[in-house]
């Protein structure tokens, strides 16, 4: 019985963690890695293990930093089954889809310009749309809070993370010569009473815990005054005669968004706007969404009876076309536009940026975590300029981050969800920044903890635990 750590060890993104038990390999996600230097070069470099050899993939969510090295997996020799939650199948396939589309249009661009420069040479996609939907085709559904036997000696068991849709904490118990271990791996971990979806689900006792730390370090404002401070936002912008920008991820995000414009409708003003939601991944995750509106909380499932589909924003646009998208750019204020990517690193938003982000009349609101790397997280980090589409622009927009609005649960979130465990087990942490990683390592320590921060390589003797 072995854990090593992999992916997001010292980082964010790219999560991917190798379980070994019975003489069989299993993969506790296979992300992509984003941000940071290098990553398309990073993203394709050779697994530390033969894919062939890995009997079995368990996705803790459909994020791509946790599903969206699937593919690639399966181009280089895997051919067992990946386990996730049905709402995570059917949002995997769509982001997917929009990673492989994203992929082909960037090794198109560079080779124009390897050809422009007379090279011969091609750069090729890390994967294709047909290779990421054969990699859906190898996803098997199991509901949460069913005990599953994923192969001999390994049983699997989803919770409710809180997340987004279909995000899971995961039980997994253990079984070799004897020795039994349960292993948890919390996934991404949700804010408690955020919209939507119902809270983090707890559940029995561990014997090791393998937590995110995305927001180890921080505390995320409480939402009521997350939510006054957005509509002082709306409000301000709409007597400056700006446009309001924005960035989203489309999964989870783009529909807290959604959800909220819609419940605060008249009390925001937001009659006096035109809404866009200018993403086609965000517009077929919210038909999603509502597909599986069994998994809302109390309040979400009661908007959904009376609503019947997407919150009632009557000025809404869904904008699923290029031309469509493009229109918006004429629109020189009274436009709040929802695009994607939400940390800017590519997308919609991207052009958006380009025509308002000098115009010091507009306002840019993130509702995320923003990675080392990102053109977003530059703009977070107070530069002057930035580089959009190879050229300075200058930042003169008003800049705000409500982290109210973050799917990651803050601090406190994490400390409540480990609290909720039977004992104190062994804490491991992964998928932070290290700053992150080490403030949450201090605090479980100050509670008496055993408590340590997962670095690339570090090999677990579970049986010795």
């Amino acid at each position: 019985m072995q854990l090593q750590f992999y992916g997001a060890a010292g980082e964010v993104t790219g999560s991917c963690h190798i379980l070994a038990v019975g003489g069989r390999q299993v993969l506790l996600d296979c992300g992509l890695i984003q941000g940071g230097p290098s990553p398309d070069e990073r993203n394709a470099e050779p697994f530390p293990f033969d894919a062939a050899r890995i009997d079995a993939v368990i996705l803790s969510h459909a994020h791509i930093d946790h599903c969206g090295r699937l593919p690639l997996l399966c181009k280089r020799g895997f051919r067992g089954p990946v386990y996730a939650t049905p709402a995570s199948r059917d949002l995997a396939r769509i982001l997917l889809a929009d990673s492989a589309t994203l992929a082909q249009r960037d090794a198109d661009r560079r080779n124009r310009r390897l050809e422009a420069r007379g090279r011969k040479q091609r750069v090729e996609p890390l994967y294709t749309v047909e290779e990421a939907m054969g990699a859906v085709q190898a996803i098997r559904t199991v509901e949460y809070g069913r005990a599953f036997e994923v192969l001999p000696g390994l049983e699997l068991t989803y919770r409710d993370a809180g997340h987004i849709l279909g995000s899971a904490s995961v039980w997994l118990r253990l079984r070799e010569g004897g020795l039994e271990r349960t292993v948890v791996f919390s996934g991404d971990v949700g804010q408690y009473g955020s919209p939507i979806l119902r809270d983090p689900e707890a559940g029995p006792a561990a014997d090791l815990v393998v937590m995110e730390s995305t927001y180890g370090e921080r505390l995320h404002r409480e939402r009521d005054a997350t939510l006054l401070e957005f509509g002082g936002i709306l409000r301000g912008a709409l007597r400056d005669g700006g446009n309001v920008l924005i960035p989203a991820f489309a999964i989870g995000r783009s529909q807290d968004l959604l959800y909220e414009l819609g419940m605060h409708f008249e009390e925001w003003r937001l009659g006096d706007w035109r809404i866009f939601l200018d993403s086609p991944m965000a517009i077929e995750a919210s038909e999603v969404y509502w597909k599986h509106s069994g998994l809302f909380d109390e309040e979400a499932q009661a908007m959904h009876v009376r609503a019947g589909s997407m919150p009632p924003l009557p000025n809404l646009t869904l904008c699923r076309t290029a031309q469509e998208s493009m229109t918006i750019n004429r629109i020189p204020h009274g436009a709040v536009i929802i695009a994607g990517s939400g940390m800017c690193t590519g997308g919609r938003i991207v052009h958006h940026l380009e025509h308002n982000l000098a115009r010091p009349e507009c306002d840019l609101v993130f509702t995320g975590f923003q990675a080392q790397g990102t053109l977003g997280r530059a703009i977070v980090d107070g530069r002057d300029y930035v580089r959009i589409n190879g050229a300075p622009v200058k930042v003169a927009a008003r800049v705000h981050t409500l982290g109210g609005f973050s799917a990651h649960g803050d601090q406190h979130d994490l400390l409540r969800w480990y609290g909720q465990l039977p004992g104190q087990p062994p804490v491991w942490l992964v998928h932070g920044e290290p700053a992150s990683s080490t403030a949450l390592r201090d605090v479980l320590r100050q509670r008496g903890v055993a408590a340590e921060v997962a670095a690339r390589g570090v090999t677990l003797d579970l049986a010795a635990a």
